[in-house]
Parts: structure tokens; C-alpha cells; sequence
């Protein structure tokens, strides 16, 4: 297959003229093939995986922490308000607010070349960019299914004599998380998806893998549509692994 190759190769540069067949051939070879350039892409996979676990990771723990801060001040009796948690609650709103309201491209920017300006494990970078990013979105997705559990649940755990952290972590919590699972694992998709952006910071994930190939073929169309797929691929994976988890939530619920 490489012998055929190099004889078609050296055809198109002296000038012959390919068929359709041959040119693909061609041209899937040398942007899959030739060099054992598929483990670039291997290695792009590996390292979109690894950003996406630390990105979901970070988002999920800064959502949770946000959410329930955010919950709490809403729940508390009116003339009852604890002033320093009014106070971390409008900081968990303007993060909210400002993250939600400017673009994923420049929070990368800003945090590649102002924050981080000094590093150059810009992988990193990217993940925590995301990370943070993502975060805003868990943090009203958490906040959403906590506030959609009938107030009565904490009425009926204060009334048993359970403190707030114990009702929320032994009764709301347990019922959220049913409601909200595949607002979450949407945004794990979006996530997933969101790692090429932090290309254009110099991450080195699976697009970045892609344009190296292409700056060495000139030819765009086979490594895009080879990271398209891959992409489609573990998004259908994941979506997958993820309607199996609500259908055993489900079965759970029945018993």
C-alpha cells in the first residue's frame, strides 16, 4: 500500500492526472497513514478526554458549591439573613453573570494571555478556562433542580429535627439530581465539544492535531472530516452511557 503510494504520489507531482479512486486513495493516505500520522490523532483523543475529565471536574465542583450558596440565601426567613453569606451570594452572581454573558473564546483568550500569560502548558490553561466556563452553566443547572424539589421536603427534614445540610444532603440532593442529570450531561457534550476552541490558544488536543497534518498536506478535507467523526463519535458514546444511566435511575424509581 505504501509502494502504491509513492507511485502515485510521484505521478501527481510529474504532472499525471489521477483518477477519482486514485486521488482519494491519495489523499485519505497521507492524512491517516503515511508517517502513522493516526497517532497524532490517537494522542488528540487521549489529551480532549483528559481536558474534558478536568473541565467537568472543576465545572461540576464550582457549580455545586455555587448553586448551593445560592440556594441557601434564597431559602433563608426574612428577617433572618446571614450578611456574610449575602455577601459570597453576590459573588457567586456576578461570576454567574459575567461568565454567562461574554463569549468562551475570550474568557480563553484572557485567560492565555493576560492570567496565564507566563505559561506555556496552554493544555491546562484550556481545561481551566473550560472549567470555569462551564461551572456558570452547572451552577443554574443545580440550582434549577434544587429549587424545583417541593419546599415541603425541608419542611419535613427540619421537622425531624435534621439540620439544613443534612436535609439538603440526605433528602433535596438525592431528588434533584433525577431532574437534572440530562441537563448535565448535556452540558458534559458541550464540553466535550468546547475542547477544540482551546486550539487557538496552542492546546494541543485533537483539532490541533488535524491542522498539523493539514500543514503538512495542504489538504484540508480528510482531517476535518476525520476529527468531525471522531467528535460524533464520542458524543454518540457518551450519549449512550448516558441514557443508560437515567434508564437505571428510572428502574430505581420504580422499586
Amino acid at each position: 500500500m505504501e509502494a502504491q503510494f509513492e507511485a502515485l504520489s510521484e505521478l501527481a507531482k510529474s504532472g499525471g492526472s489521477l483518477t477519482f479512486g486514485q486521488e482519494f486513495f491519495v489523499k485519505f493516505y497521507q492524512a491517516f497513514l503515511y508517517n502513522d500520522r493516526w497517532l497524532q490523532y490517537i494522542e488528540g483523543v487521549g489529551t480532549t478526554l483528559l481536558v474534558t475529565a478536568i473541565a467537568l471536574v472543576l465545572g461540576v465542583v464550582l457549580g455545586s458549591v455555587v448553586a448551593l450558596v445560592r440556594v441557601a440565601h434564597d431559602q433563608q426567613r426574612p428577617h433572618h439573613r446571614n450578611p456574610v453569606l449575602g455577601f459570597v451570594n453576590v459573588i457567586c452572581q456576578v461570576y454567574a453573570t459575567v461568565i454567562r454573558g461574554t463569549p468562551m473564546m475570550v474568557q480563553l483568550l484572557i485567560m492565555s494571555m493576560v492570567i496565564f500569560a507566563s505559561s506555556r502548558n496552554f493544555t491546562m490553561v484550556g481545561a481551566l478556562a473550560l472549567g470555569i466556563n462551564s461551572g456558570a452553566y452547572v451552577s443554574e443547572i443545580i440550582r434549577g433542580g434544587l429549587m424545583a424539589v417541593d419546599p415541603g421536603q425541608m419542611e419535613a427534614g427540619r421537622s425531624l429535627g435534621l439540620n439544613y445540610i443534612t436535609t439538603m444532603v440526605l433528602i433535596i440532593i438525592p431528588q434533584a439530581i433525577r431532574s437534572i442529570l440530562p441537563s448535565l450531561g448535556n452540558e458534559f457534550i458541550i464540553l466535550l465539544k468546547d475542547t477544540s476552541l482551546i486550539t487557538v490558544i496552542g492546546g494541543k488536543e485533537l483539532l490541533y492535531a488535524a491542522q498539523g497534518v493539514m500543514n503538512r498536506t495542504y489538504e484540508a478535507m480528510f482531517p476535518l472530516l476525520g476529527v468531525a467523526a471522531i467528535y460524533l463519535v464520542l458524543v454518540l458514546l457518551f450519549s449512550a452511557l448516558l441514557g443508560k444511566l437515567e434508564r437505571r435511575l428510572a428502574q430505581s424509581d420504580r422499586r
